[in-house]
């Protein structure tokens, strides 16, 4: 494929401009590895250069994994997307809805009109937000002393929805609880099972919650965008002795272990060797499953956390189980129909059944949605359809 060399260009200029630091990219069709590089450093207060072993918190990437472990056990009849999910998780059996703050700033609280189902917990569509892009959200977490959800607390779980279940499209803690979900309806924590029935099945051996010795040597570091402009490194790194394991943003892990799981979705649940989800699922999971609802701007409360996120402005947003869908063809050549998500550290995916491709960018700085960091990926991505074309061609 011609155009290797160009991505090779695109990452190292951006990396030795210190537009980004250190990034790791890679493509796949269902079968081949069709790309992968490494560009930067791991962390730009070392010498390390970055490899594409590297490790990353690959945080809500997480959510398609433990979205497709409830999946499993929806399979199985031992979790159902419909029925209320507060019989199975008594802390959601009656959702109160945040109606604002009365005069002296107390939270006003009404219940819910309907209950929260397993699959408005999937498609962000139960009424949890995330304080990032909820200020109302955040005023109730620290008005009420709430931890915030990074903690990994039980407590931080003990929130309000912001709107009742079923009526709008919020991006939000939901995954969190489908993870939870996972727990209480196969008996085991979240790490083992995915460990169990995700990760060694998909021989996804660098991703867990918990940072191992051997994964740790090759940990990137974080880096926040000043004013400025500039970037610097910065301290952080998730709980790794957990209340509980973060469903929605908890997993560390590599490029090549997650394209492994994007290659399973492209194979209609199959990886190495192994049938991981039934082919119904996987085209389920790939469907609009939010009806006339859309996805919409995601306007920031927390800018050191995250920009403004509006992606594709000028396209239909669907949500699958938990996939972004794009409803009409991108600019970078990114088939209608495919699937997506992203993580808060400027971690970013894509599954394109219709062209049988998958790709992914994975860098670790904040803010989110970072226009140099989307620069990047959309240079990537664009790079990755010319080769697939260029191919054609050829053919």
């Amino acid at each position: 494929m011609q155009s290797n060399a160009e991505i090779d260009q695109i990452l190292r200029t951006k990396s030795e401009a210190r537009e980004i630091p250190g990034v790791v990219a890679m493509a796949a069709t269902g079968n081949d590895v069709i790309y992968q590089g490494a560009a930067g450093k791991r962390d730009l207060g070392k010498d390390d250069a970055m490899t594409t072993d590297s490790v990353f918190w690959i945080a809500s990437m997480t959510k398609a994994i433990t979205t497709a472990a409830g999946m499993q056990l929806v399979e199985q009849g031992k979790l159902s997307l419909d029925e209320p999910i507060g019989k199975l998780l008594p802390d959601l059996a009656s959702p109160q809805v945040l109606e604002g703050f009365d005069a002296s700033g107390e939270p006003k609280l009404r219940p819910a009109k309907k209950p929260i189902t397993l699959r408005q917990l999937m498609t962000h569509t139960a009424g949890f937000a995330y304080d990032m892009w909820n200020g109302d959200l955040g005023k109730y977490l620290e008005k009420t002393a709430t931890p915030g959800i990074i903690s990994c607390l039980n407590a931080a779980l003990k929130t309000p929805v912001m709107t009742d279940p079923g009526t709008r499209w919020e991006y939000g803690t939901n995954i969190d609880f489908v993870g939870k979900a996972v727990e209480a309806a196969s008996g085991k924590k979240l790490d083992v099972y995915l460990r169990e029935n995700m990760f060694a099945p998909l021989g996804m051996n660098d991703t867990g919650f918990k940072i191992t010795d051997a994964m740790r040597k090759r940990l990137v570091g974080m880096h926040a965008r000043g004013p400025d402009g500039a970037l610097a490194p910065m301290p952080f790194e998730l709980e790794q002795a957990p209340e509980f394991h973060m469903g929605g943003g908890g997993l560390y892990g590599t490029a090549a272990d997650y394209i492994k799981f994007t290659q399973m979705i492209l194979n209609k649940g199959r990886g190495n060797g192994n049938q991981v989800l039934k082919p119904e699922t996987v085209a389920q999971m790939g469907q609009n499953n939010i009806g006339d609802l859309t996805m919409g701007r995601m306007p920031t409360a927390l800018p050191a956390y995250t920009n403004d996120v509006d992606l594709y402005p000028d396209i239909v947003k669907k949500w699958g189980l938990s996939f972004l869908i794009n409803t009409a063809k991108t600019p970078e050549g990114r088939s209608a129909g495919s699937l997506a998500w992203a993580g808060l550290a400027n971690t970013y995916f894509w599954i394109d059944p219709a062209r049988n491709v998958a790709g992914l960018i994975l860098m670790q700085l904040l803010p989110f949605a970072d226009a140099k960091a989307l620069e990047t990926f959309a240079g990537f991505e664009r790079g990755i359809y010319a080769g697939l074309d260029a191919g054609q061609k050829a053919a």
